[in-house]
């Protein structure tokens, strides 16, 4: 039976969706965890030290395949140029370093990306429209996530244009938001943008409890802060990210070559509000916002 190693940079129990997600797209290529092949799950913990170790035990097994998020998929390609490595990443994979191009990969590495951290003027301009009293917004972004600077850079010319100042804090460890937050509410900051990145998720119920109690409308970059509580989104979908690289390493184990199979991009964008967030905060949802919106919570 085929084992696949499945790698996370954050915590498991915050990816119970993602892996439900995965299993389906082994299913939909004929692979049932547990009949037909065999699934290890791993994780980091937020801990970057772990990763080398983590994907050399992998590879000295080996594996037929190795999944994960971006930092697995860097980790593992520096450490092996045989094993088929499949990620699902919010960030441009060729920038990355992680294959040639879109269309060819090359080597053996592919997967999807959904573009997560190229949306950060877009969602700043729907805060904007929810909340556009705000002259100042509250931002946290992950320093160790890839696209981290890109966003950032992204976000400081689209306030520049809607004549916002930005307060932004770095993020990196639990014990940072508390700090993060306390120190947006004495700038006097009227919003808050969280930025993209698998810890900034995996902490989404925090996050979310945080902005709630301080009274900041935000804007998230994925669904799942909504789901939680939040009460906008400006997102692809990672699940359907995460379904599509069970497809590929269930294609892969059938033979296929990772250089051959096209790095998949997402296509679809959800705009989410969450009214009842939005009522509890005082907030009156314009009428442009809720036509343009793909789902609305009540």
């Amino acid at each position: 039976m085929p084992v696949i190693g499945f790698l996370r940079s954050t915590s498991l129990g915050n990816a119970t969706g993602l892996i439900t997600a995965f299993r389906q797209g082994l299913d939909d290529a004929g692979f049932v965890e547990g009949q037909n092949v065999a699934v290890e799950y791993h994780s980091a913990e937020n801990d970057p030290g772990q990763l080398a170790a983590l994907v050399s035990d992998l590879i000295r097994r080996p594996v037929a395949v190795l999944v994960g998020n971006v930092a697995k998929a860097v980790a593992a390609k520096s450490a092996t140029t045989s094993i088929p490595i499949v990620f699902a990443i919010g960030s441009d994979p060729v920038a990355a370093g992680l294959v040639a191009s879109l269309n060819r990969p090359g080597g053996n590495v592919t997967g999807v990306s959904f573009l997560a951290a190229q949306l950060g003027s877009k969602r700043l301009e729907l805060l904007h429209q929810l909340v556009p009293s705000a002259a100042r917004i509250a931002v946290i972004v992950n320093p160790d996530n890839a696209d981290t600077e890109t966003e950032r850079r992204d976000l400081q010319a689209a306030a520049q244009a809607l004549r916002q100042q930005l307060v932004i804090f770095d993020v990196g460890r639990e014990r940072d938001f508390e700090t993060a937050f306390a120190m947006f509410v004495e700038r006097g900051a009227g919003a808050l943008y969280a930025g993209s990145g698998a810890f900034l998720n995996s902490q989404r119920e925090r996050v979310v409890a945080l902005a709630a109690r301080h009274r900041l409308p935000a804007i998230y970059a994925l669904r799942e802060f909504v789901a939680a509580g939040g009460p906008m989104s400006y997102a692809p979908s990672i699940t359907e990210a995460h379904r599509q690289i069970g497809v590929y390493a269930g294609r892969i184990l059938k033979g296929e070559k990772p250089a051959n199979l096209p790095v998949m991009q997402s296509t679809k964008f959800e705009f989410l509000i969450n009214l009842k967030t939005a009522k509890a905060l005082g907030l009156d949802v314009p009428p442009t916002l809720l036509i343009r919106t793909d789902e609305v919570i009540e």
